[in-house]
């Protein structure tokens, strides 16, 4: 899993109350260059929605806003491949670890870094990630190197580059990429459109730099 991520550098995450085609969803972004999708427990009927995306095509399928081990059990049997915490849950960890799914657990300050690594998470999801900035993930990797850290939380076009050039390993994309209007609307072409706009974002050099991402 931390391979392909740190290869596609990309999680789109969808927060929407209505999702008319969670396949179609999918099959656009990957169209835009984005290849993992977070569907979340804050969608109603959410496990549905994971199956039908896990049914088939060039994506991974994960569950986001997994908050207990009875979440993470039906996420997995819907077929997500990957579960997404806000914070650190240690019902959510035991229950993936005993499926075999990977974790990118929630946190935010040092002692819920070394908390998400305790839990056996293979990721650690830095949410909110606006708060404090792409200095902070560069911070963070002197008591933490090598660990691998996602960013969260108000990450746009804007600032994408300069968390990944800051030490990030992945980031999600949210409503930037996926409004929910235009997803429930099945705008497809409108969604593929904002992935690849993203996706550029993310091999831009960062501004103030002198050197951009390495593709």
């Amino acid at each position: 899993m931390l391979t392909e991520l740190t290869a596609d550098r990309v999680i789109a995450v969808v927060r929407a109350p209505v999702i008319p085609d969670a396949s179609a969803l999918c099959a656009a972004l990957a169209e835009g260059g984005i290849r993992w999708v977070e569907f979340t427990f804050t969608t109603p009927g959410v496990a549905a929605h994971i199956g039908q995306a896990a049914a088939g095509g060039d994506w991974r399928v994960g569950a986001g806003t997994v908050m207990t081990a009875a979440q993470a059990r039906e996420a997995v049997e819907a077929g997500a491949t990957y579960l997404v915490t806000p914070g650190c849950r240690p019902a959510v960890a035991e229950a993936a670890a005993e499926a075999g799914v990977p974790v990118v657990m929630g946190a935010l300050t040092p002692t819920e870094v070394a908390d998400a690594l305790d839990l056996g998470a293979t990721a650690v999801k830095i949410f909110p990630a606006h708060a404090l900035g792409p200095r902070y993930f560069k911070d963070l990797s002197g008591p933490y190197p090598g660990v691998p850290l996602v960013a969260s939380g108000g990450v746009n076009a804007a600032n994408t580059a300069a968390f990944l050039a800051a030490g990030a390993r992945a980031v999600c994309a949210g409503s930037e990429v996926v409004p929910p209007a235009a997803v429930a609307a099945a705008d497809w072409t409108g969604i593929t459109r904002r992935a690849r706009a993203f996706m550029d974002a993310v091999y831009a050099e960062p501004s103030g730099s002198h050197g951009g991402v390495p593709r």
